[in-house]
């Protein structure tokens, strides 16, 4: 049977986006956004080719670790995917954990879905995990990102100066958070409440 022919498992449900669990026959495709440059720019890692059996790797790790909770996000109009999303670093004594985004298909970009995924993953960190605080980094030149952050409920608490280098010049990484108390849930306050009384 041709998996990808199948209806993706979707958890969370917005508008514009869905998220579901990460897939094994997905692979090729995360593979193939981990080795466009263009993608990775945005992520402060090195830009190293991305082997298949260095992808098996991280999906492995992500998928059995109890500390990150890894999501695909899938276009709704399409049902194609489209990125990776997660939570990341989880303290659950704290209830803190850090947000990572990639959206890997330039068609993906610039409408409006890295917001929703933001929102929908403060969501689930808030609603359905019980979190209190959820961080994330962006680096200085990553206007698209820092706007779309900043939709979502972000705010910027602080930087690391000069401590990311793109275009021959070091930029500031920018350190963004959004607490529970400042955020309001927009799909899944419907599914984590109690039942009425019948």
């Amino acid at each position: 049977m041709d998996t990808m022919s199948e209806e993706p498992v979707m958890n969370i449900v917005g508008e514009l986006v869905a998220l579901g669990p990460l897939r094994r026959d997905l692979l090729p495709i995360y593979q193939r956004w981990m080795n466009d440059f263009a993608v990775v720019r945005t992520l402060g890692t090195p830009p190293i080719p991305m082997t298949m059996e260095r992808e098996e790797g991280w999906f492995e790790r992500a998928a059995k670790a109890e500390e990150i909770f890894p999501f695909t996000i899938y276009e709704r109009a399409t049902g194609r995917p489209i990125g990776n999303t997660s939570l990341m670093g989880l303290d659950w004594r704290s209830r803190t954990a850090e947000f990572g985004i990639l959206i890997g298909e330039a068609e993906g970009r610039g409408r409006g879905y890295g917001t929703e995924v933001a929102r929908l993953i403060l969501d689930y960190a808030f609603t359905a995990l019980g979190l209190h605080s959820v961080f994330l980094r962006v680096h200085e030149y990553n206007l698209a990102g820092r706007r779309a952050y900043e939709k979502a409920g972000y705010r910027e608490f602080g930087r690391r100066r000069q401590s990311q280098r793109m275009g021959g010049k070091f930029w500031d990484t920018i350190y963004m958070d959004c607490l529970a108390s400042g955020f309001t849930s927009p799909v899944l306050a419907a599914v984590f409440a109690p039942d009425a009384p019948r």
